[in-house]
């Protein structure tokens, strides 16, 4: 069980209180606005917990008057309010596992098939659906960057942002290969076939990080958008794709509807790659990375997903595991993440 530190929060809510009550604070935007902005969290986090406090409390009362009068609906009502505390406890306490620097961003997410063609293209076309059904679920926005379509079927790549608070500290648990085991659809003499896919997981960078980029290592093309998007995608040259040389990392958008609103989102989407990068290679300049570790490993799985001989949902680094393949493809993937975050968390 996570330790919920409300004397801590408290003491940080007053630090914070003292600052923005300082003559000239509103004067500097970007720092009342981030400190402005941090207030709020804590101040929700803390009505959160207080508020499950009065709900648990009442909880027990009630308990406390069914045992004396054996009503059948105050029972029903004991039942169904102790289920509702507990999601709402469990949820709770998840955020609290989320301290890591970049938890609270936006996540983007790109999806790569691995060999396999069709088959493989399918299989990141069904990865894209689950975890829009996850963002649909959990109350996250889901917005296209990038779409590349596959040979008949499926997706060749597809960039995404995960919009919501914390929603990179939930989605970074998803990031590496997804292996798939199913009797193939577009073989016609019904063989099974294991194909892969990957998920890059990377928080979107706000504004308060510095990342210092020498516009001299970038190469940009502009080229006419193909996405899956019907009537919205621009039909003019206006998606953008930002090389960056030294690295050889490549960013792309088309989502938008001019070519300044692709460069800024494909910036914006270079930058993080970078500052993943120069944090895993523990390179103090952006100019020190060697660009020669951003290979994808697809032998080294991190879940499995058969459908034939039989259904199952394994991760490979807790060990969770479940045989709902349905429920798991339609977004259930919150047992799976707070698995993660319990491991590594503890």
């Amino acid at each position: 069980m996570i330790h919920f530190d409300t004397a801590n929060i408290e003491k940080q809510i007053k630090e914070l209180e003292t600052e923005m009550n300082k003559p000239n604070f509103w004067d500097d935007s970007e720092t009342s606005t981030a400190v402005a902005t941090k207030m709020k969290k804590l101040q929700n986090k803390l009505e959160s917990f207080q508020r499950l406090e009065n709900e648990l409390n009442n909880l027990y009362e009630l308990n406390d008057l069914l045992m004396q009068e054996q009503d059948e609906n105050m029972a029903s009502d004991v039942i169904r309010d102790t289920n509702k505390i507990e999601e709402d406890i469990i949820k709770l306490e998840l955020e609290t596992l989320l301290s890591g620097k970049y938890d609270k961003n936006n996540a983007i997410l790109t999806l790569h098939p691995g060999a396999g063609g069709t088959e493989s293209q399918d299989w990141a076309e069904m990865l894209y659906r689950m975890y829009s059904r996850w963002a649909a679920n959990n109350g996250f926005e889901v917005k296209e960057l990038d779409y590349l379509e596959g040979d008949g079927a499926g997706i060749k790549s597809v960039t995404f942002l995960v919009s919501g608070e914390n929603s990179y500290g939930y989605l970074k648990s998803e990031m590496g290969v997804h292996r798939l085991v199913r009797i193939s659809p577009f073989d016609s003499g019904g063989r099974r076939h294991t194909s892969f896919a990957s998920v890059e997981v990377l928080p979107e960078i706000t504004e308060d990080v510095v990342i210092e980029i020498n516009p001299d290592d970038l190469r940009i093309d502009t080229y006419r958008a193909t996405g899956a998007g019907g009537q919205h995608i621009n039909k003019t040259d206006s998606a953008v794709r930002i090389t960056h040389i030294p690295t050889g990392v490549v960013t792309s958008c088309q989502s938008e509807r001019s070519q300044i609103q692709n460069k800024e989102t494909a910036m914006k989407m270079l930058k993080s790659k970078l500052l993943e990068l120069k944090e895993k290679e523990n390179a103090e300049k952006i100019e020190d990375l060697k660009g020669n570790q951003r290979d994808i490993a697809w032998g080294s799985q991190i879940r499995s997903y058969v459908f034939c001989p039989y259904t199952m949902v394994k991760d490979h680094r807790t060990n969770y595991e479940t045989g709902n393949v349905e429920a798991v493809m339609n977004g259930e993937l919150n047992g799976f993440i707070e698995a993660f975050l319990r491991m590594y968390n503890v």
